[in-house]
């Protein structure tokens, strides 16, 4: 009998041991299985995972600040606006390379403003806004940015633009290339609105910027205002009165300045059109060959090779469309 009770006691305690051990077992898994709930619940937040994701919402973001074009290398800065209120403020900017390419998240921009690097000529950007289960509840359109080196982003190009070059790297050119409705700047440094440029000049160049302004003052003094050139005429715009004429290619000429640097001159004769109008039109524009221009200098009178002589004075025109901003903006660029 007594060895029956120590049996019994002995069985006991083992069934004690193994119901709690399965008691801890039973707490591990379900912590366990807590922590994989965590994880699962942030990779669900996270867009990096999942980064072509095609994101399907309705359109009700404006995105501004976009440029009209942009260098490669320049800061692109854009602002999302909502067009109705909304207390969600989760948000994410996506690019793509072209409209066949899947959406990609940008990494690190999380707010309502972007800022990137414009390296990709035509990669498109939009911004999503979440609301609080995650889910996208509002998207923009997509905003293009289109880099424009004008001059190229190449060795040679670059070389070309500051004025040197081969005399057999230079082409005729047709008055088209300079087609378009322009403005002069000299009314912009009037106003101070260029002081920032010669601010720029004066960090690494070897004047001051009161010096730098002092020298493009006299650089781009004009009483013509604007000119518009489209096919053959050219239109000059002065104190309130419009002269025109009409032009012939007279080929070019190239210079060769105290720097030791070139330029071309191309040179253009009035055939037709009102007597106020110049006998000659010559363009400078850091090209030398075909090419849309996209500012110039310009120099005009009735005395061809008098004209050549000119390097003080060069009345500076850049598109009509753009305000003191992208001016500035195009400037500082070169």
């Amino acid at each position: 009998m007594k060895r029956l009770l120590t049996s019994l006691s002995i069985l006991l305690l083992i069934s004690f041991y193994l119901t709690a051990c399965q008691g801890t077992e039973g707490e591990q898994v379900d912590g366990t299985e807590g922590e994989e709930q965590e994880v699962h619940t942030d990779e669900k937040h996270d867009h990096h995972e999942d980064e072509e994701e095609n994101i399907e919402a309705p359109e009700g973001i404006e995105i501004e600040g976009v440029a009209d074009h942009y260098h490669t290398g320049d800061t692109i800065e854009l602002t999302a606006v909502l067009e109705e209120e909304s207390d969600f403020d989760h948000w994410h900017w996506y690019s793509r390379e072209s409209e066949e390419a899947e959406w990609e998240v940008v990494s690190g921009q999380e707010s309502e403003t972007f800022t990137g690097e414009a390296t990709v000529d035509g990669l498109e950007i939009k911004a999503v806004l979440f609301d609080d289960d995650h889910e996208p509840s509002v998207q923009s359109a997509p905003v293009e940015v289109i880099i424009d080196d004008h001059h190229g982003h190449d060795e040679e190009s670059q070389q070309i633009y500051e004025g040197y070059f081969e005399d057999s790297q230079v082409e005729d050119r047709e008055l088209s290339d300079w087609e378009g409705d322009w403005q002069s700047v000299y009314p912009y440094l009037l106003s101070g609105d260029l002081d920032e440029v010669f601010e720029h000049k004066a960090e690494d160049g070897d004047m001051t910027a009161e010096e730098y302004k002092e020298y493009y003052t006299i650089g781009y003094e004009t009483d013509v205002e604007r000119i518009i050139i489209e096919g053959g005429q050219v239109t000059f715009f002065e104190n309130g009165n419009e002269y025109s004429g009409e032009y012939k290619s007279d080929g070019y000429e190239i210079l060769t300045y105290e720097a030791g640097n070139r330029g071309v001159r191309f040179i253009f004769e009035l055939v037709d059109g009102s007597g106020e109008m110049p006998q000659y039109i010559q363009f400078s524009d850091h090209n030398i060959f075909p090419v849309d221009s996209h500012h110039y200098h310009l120099y005009w009178g009735d005395d061809r090779e008098e004209l050549l002589e000119e390097v003080t004075n060069w009345p500076t025109y850049y598109p009509s469309e753009l305000d003191k901003d992208g001016i500035v903006q195009e400037m500082l660029a070169h």
